[in-house]
């Protein structure tokens, strides 16, 4: 077997020396010197394996279009002129035919000296994603009428002189009234600059001429003509370089051993036909030598017992596709928030080589870290199977969508080699757990009263109303709970952990199909049993329901150790106790018990089996802040209730699932 191994080895090395003859057979001619020229690649700092169709460092002019050229500067930033505009060349994915820039006379100041639009060339580029224009106006007359919000004023000096300036985003300038628009129309001259409309968003709520340096920082997303891609990729598949002849002003196709308009495969030609056919017999024959080997190495690996190299061979290669999964989302989405891509050294400045942990759970360890500013933050680093997959991607695609005084700020991101980090505001009172968990805890003075305990219920209900209906995409977050709600050092509650995060348009009021996801004790029954309904933002809701009632102290009251039995039956507990008013809740005193009741009320709606019986989070808000005689009375919360706890509390949600058909038509 093994001298069999070796022989097949030897026939594939053999067969794919014949097959790279046959491929190019000129690869190495001196004949085409433009084929060789453009087979380089531009770097520069993080902007790396650049080719078609820009230029500039090791690749000639006519290795791509004359209006690309990028220039890497001492600094290891990369440039691009786009219309006598010079940019930041911030990334590039030639997989998406797509890059980002930012205006370099906007990274530091609102001042330029020379004052001019932002113009592109629509025959080679066009705008790409989600953008809003931010208007600059230089040199106006002193508006009256402003409050606070837009136009928001910014001074620039000419000649010692201070001139009035203002900025103004696209979306609210239909509101602005005649007279300040009159007053902006004054003005000497204006500016139009995109921004990504994610990053605009972060500066409607306090909007200042330090907030507008981030969305002009983080720039705005540029696609080249699909064309010219549809023309490179042809040219490549062919063996080709792609590059652009400026004599005629069109696209070229640089081959091994001649020119082409369009491909190396020439039409018609007995060679190109001739060379398809070498290339078809070529790769068939390295193919169906590599299986020979496969299936030799296979079997002799299953003789000894032992796959686990070929295993971790496909562990890799699934990591590999994972990466360049993530990679590209970061291209599509990342760029257009304004968070900031930070690199493995970044992280460990800033964390001073991980030395102050938070905390630590599943998702991996949070540390303590502090930005050069001197800004406090707390830096997720995700474990393995958190950072190279679903996890990832739903904490960067959800949270950078997000701007909102209940929602945590998310401030950057790492992705690189096997770093994978989240950078967040840092919250000094940690997490809502620690103030609400009392019973044979020493810390009794991390108890809350009952009034700061309800202004956190209803900033976690403002929160996730933003979440369900404030954000262009609405965001079901699907694992609220007291670990994952941060509290800064007023109080004020903070949605974090978007881990489990689905993203769906707010049409959709229904996810068609969704795996089992959250906390036991907090699910949804509709997470693990569709027969209950489908899964929504209501799932959310019976989640905050749950969670409610332990800050209120009543699931903590019931004795309930936690067995998945007593979660099931604790609904109709606290139904049945709230009826007899036979609470006895520890702590609350008759002053705070109109609240108490209050909250008790709302989260019973809000766990309600049926998601369409639920409440939304508007109307929960509403309830919350009204009396409570005004609340309606909710009905009784109808769970099925198993005979029995199962002997093995971590197969819960196979547990749940196994009463779903038996149980469910016992449902109102």
């Amino acid at each position: 077997m093994r001298i069999l191994a070796e022989f097949s080895l030897k026939l594939l090395v053999f067969f794919t020396t014949i097959l790279l003859s046959v491929q190019a057979p000129a690869s190495l001619s001196p004949s085409n010197e433009n084929y060789s020229a453009c087979s380089k690649q531009f770097h520069c700092g993080n902007i790396r394996n650049i080719s078609y169709p820009f230029w500039g460092g090791d690749r000639p002019e006519n290795c791509g279009q004359p209006e690309l050229k990028l220039t890497c500067l001492e600094t290891e930033e990369t440039r691009i002129s786009i219309m006598s505009v010079s940019y930041k060349v911030i990334e590039i994915n030639l997989d998406l035919q797509a890059f980002t820039v930012a205006r370099t006379d906007y990274l530091q100041t609102l001042c330029p000296r020379a004052l001019s639009n932002t113009t592109l060339d629509f025959n080679l580029l066009s705008y790409a994603w989600n953008l809003e224009n931010i208007t600059l106006y230089y040199g106006c007359p002193l508006i009256s009428g402003i409050s606070a919000g837009f136009p928001t004023r910014f001074n620039c000096s000419s000649n010692g002189t201070d001139l009035v300036n203002y900025y103004v985003i696209a979306s609210v300038f239909g509101n602005l009234s005649v007279g300040i628009r009159n007053g902006l129309g004054s003005c000497s001259s204006n500016v139009i600059v995109p921004a990504f409309y994610t990053a605009v968003e972060t500066i409607k709520s306090k909007p200042s001429p330090d907030t507008l340096v981030l969305p002009l920082g983080n720039g705005f997303g540029l696609k080249w003509d699909q064309k010219l891609a549809s023309k490179c990729e042809e040219c490549s598949g062919s063996g080709g370089r792609c590059g652009y002849n400026n004599s005629f002003n069109q696209f070229t196709c640089y081959c091994p051993d001649h020119t082409d308009a369009s491909t190396c495969f020439l039409s018609g030609s007995s060679k190109g036909v001739s060379l398809k056919i070498k290339l078809i017999i070529g790769f068939a024959v390295v193919g169906a030598t590599a299986m020979v080997v496969c299936l030799v190495i296979f079997a002799l690996r299953l003789k000894n017992g032992s796959l686990s190299s070929g295993m971790l061979m496909n562990l890799h290669k699934n990591k590999r596709k994972n990466s360049e999964r993530i990679e590209a989302f970061i291209m599509r989405y990342g760029s257009d928030l304004a968070p900031k891509r930070y690199s493995y050294s970044d992280i460990k400045k800033i964390t001073k080589s991980f030395k102050d942990k938070l905390g630590e759970g599943g998702f991996g360890t949070v540390y303590r870290g502090k930005l050069p500013d001197g800004r406090l933050v707390a830096v997720k680093v995700l474990s393995e199977s958190k950072g190279d997959g679903e996890g990832f991607i739903n904490e960067v695609a959800s949270i950078s969508r997000t701007s909102h005084v209940n929602v945590v700020t998310f401030l950057g991101f790492c992705y690189e080699n096997s770093m994978r980090a989240l950078m967040y505001e840092f919250m000094p009172n940690g997490s809502l757990d620690k103030f609400i968990y009392r019973r044979g805890s020493p810390d009794q003075f991390h108890v809350l009263d009952q009034k700061t305990l309800f202004e956190i219920a209803v900033g976690i209900a403002r929160g996730l109303e933003y979440l369900h209906q404030g954000c262009n995409t609405r965001i079901l977050h699907l694992d609220i709970k007291p670990h994952n709600v941060l509290l800064d050092d007023n109080f004020v509650p903070k949605i974090s952990d978007f881990g489990l995060a689905k993203l769906c348009e707010r049409k959709e009021s229904i996810l068609s199909s969704i795996t089992a996801r959250g906390t036991i004790g907090y699910i949804a029954p509709e997470l693990f049993c569709r027969n209950f309904g489908g899964v929504s933002y209501k799932s959310d809701v019976y989640s905050y329901g749950m969670m409610v009632l332990e800050m209120v102290g009543a699931k903590e009251n019931a004795h309930f150790g936690g067995s998945i039995t007593s979660e099931l039956n604790f609904p109709s507990w606290i139904y049945q106790h709230l009826q007899q008013e036979a609470l006895n809740l520890e702590g609350i005193t008759v002053e705070d018990e109109e609240i108490s009741k209050k909250m008790i009320n709302v989260s019973i709606w809000c766990i309600q089996t049926n998601p369409s019986d639920r409440p939304s989070m508007t109307k929960v808000l509403e309830m919350l802040q009204g009396t409570l005689q005004s609340l309606p009375i909710p009905p009784r919360p109808f769970l099925f209730s198993p005979p029995r706890s199962p002997t093995n509390s971590s197969s819960a949600i196979s547990f749940y699932t196994s009463f779903c058909q038996s149980e469910v038509n016992l449902l109102p």
